[in-house]
């Protein structure tokens, strides 16, 4: 009984260590299968795992080259950027020179304006003045005419003496009497007449000149009668007469043709 109960523990004994290594085998099976399932997803992961790291070692490829096309075009717009102030900063600049060029246009044209109408004002004055000349050659022409008269007539005035016809003597003519009373006066101061006035330029001309002793620069008063008149300043001498012009400028509407002048003692 004995050797049965152990035979049938043994017996048992087997089963369970055959049933424990059946287990044990279906257990070491399914965990081949799980560690080949395993392996092979860590193989799949690995592929896929370098897949990955190609593609981002590409990215990263691509990365750097867009990072370098960014710089470039970074570059590029820096550059343009300049360039466009530069372009806008010379706009400005030509716009200004442009302004101020029309500006200096604009006063040329005045400025030329101004020239032509100062040229047509010369012109005009300039013909003013040629026919003032014109007047005053006119003038002087008359006046050298009267002034050689009347150096004539003093001279045959001055000069003249007649005969009587009832006593055969020499009478002295009216002329001879006024030059004598003159020289007569010399003395007390030389006197003279105006011979001729012009108040146009300011002047008169007395029949005194540098054989009477006259000199530039004295000064004669003028009478009418006794009436004190004014003075002029010798300006201009001749032989027999003198040019004179008016020390005060209201003489000259008061003085006449046929006055007489006294010279001034110094």
């Amino acid at each position: 009984m004995e050797f049965k109960s152990k035979g049938l523990v043994l017996i048992i004994m087997l089963v369970v260590a055959l049933a424990l290594a059946g287990s044990g085998f279906y257990l070491f099976q399914r965990e081949h299968v799980k560690n080949l399932e395993l392996t092979s997803k860590v193989a799949d992961l690995s592929a896929k795992q370098k897949i990955t790291e190609a593609k981002l070692n590409e990215a990263q490829r691509t990365l750097a080259n867009l990072d370098a096309k960014l710089k470039d075009a970074t570059t590029q717009i820096t550059a343009l950027t300049t360039q466009l102030q530069e372009e806008k900063t010379a706009k400005e600049e030509a716009l200004a020179r442009m302004t101020q060029m029309q500006e200096d246009l604009d006063q040329q044209k005045k400025l030329r304006s101004d020239l032509e109408k100062n040229l047509n004002k010369a012109q005009d004055d300039v013909r003013v003045i040629k026919n003032q000349l014109k007047k005053i050659d006119t003038e002087k022409i008359r006046l050298e005419s009267k002034i050689k008269n009347l150096e004539t007539k003093s001279d045959v005035e001055l000069g003249k003496i007649v005969v009587s016809p009832e006593t055969g003597q020499a009478v002295q003519t009216e002329a001879t009497k006024v030059a004598k009373a003159a020289s007569s006066g010399a003395a007390q101061g030389l006197e003279g007449k105006v011979l001729v006035l012009n108040k146009e330029y300011n002047f008169v001309v007395i029949n005194l000149g540098a054989k009477d002793g006259v000199a530039a620069g004295e000064l004669f008063s003028v009478y009418r009668g006794d009436n004190y008149l004014g003075d002029v300043k010798v300006e201009k001498v001749q032989d027999v007469m003198s040019a004179a012009g008016f020390v005060a400028g209201d003489v000259k509407n008061k003085v006449k043709e046929g006055d007489r002048v006294v010279k001034k003692s110094k």
